[in-house]
């Protein structure tokens, strides 16, 4: 089972990017690329398309509810990257709960998590790590 965030892309179609201008300045060490934001306040930039009543960041590439990608993953803004999903670390998190209902989609629960789990992960895929699981012994008749 992959990441649910790779089916999901609800946090980046509801909410506003906003971050400090410094991490589209490459010349400060900022990795945002520059010409997917605009100015915002004084000290702010925005991912485009996410300043509007119905945002989604210009950088998603994604069918909300069934598959999701950010193009600049690696070098998303500092908040993209603080928003976890809910129960990825051990508890909710508002913001993708709110997103998630925003459109439509359950919100993800301790059992969306399973796989990570090497128990769990009992499809013989690798998990996230790229671990195999060992094969599992016969059932007894």
């Amino acid at each position: 089972m992959p990441h649910p965030c790779l089916s999901c892309g609800a946090c980046c179609a509801h909410f506003r990017v906003s971050f400090h201008w410094s991490e589209a300045d490459p010349a400060l060490g900022g990795t945002v690329p520059i010409e997917l934001t605009e100015p915002l306040r004084r000290h702010e930039r925005v991912m485009r398309g996410t300043s509007q009543p119905q945002p989604r960041c210009i950088a998603l590439d994604a069918e909300i509810g069934l598959r999701s990608r950010c193009s600049i993953h690696p070098v998303r803004p500092s908040v993209c990257a603080a928003v976890p999903a809910s129960w990825e670390f051990g508890q909710n998190s508002p913001q993708c709960d709110v997103a998630r209902l925003a459109h439509g989609l359950p919100v993800l629960t301790p059992a969306d998590w399973m796989w990570r789990d090497g128990a769990a992960n009992d499809d013989g895929t690798p998990d996230d790590n790229g671990n195999t699981p060992p094969a599992m012994p016969p059932i007894a008749a």
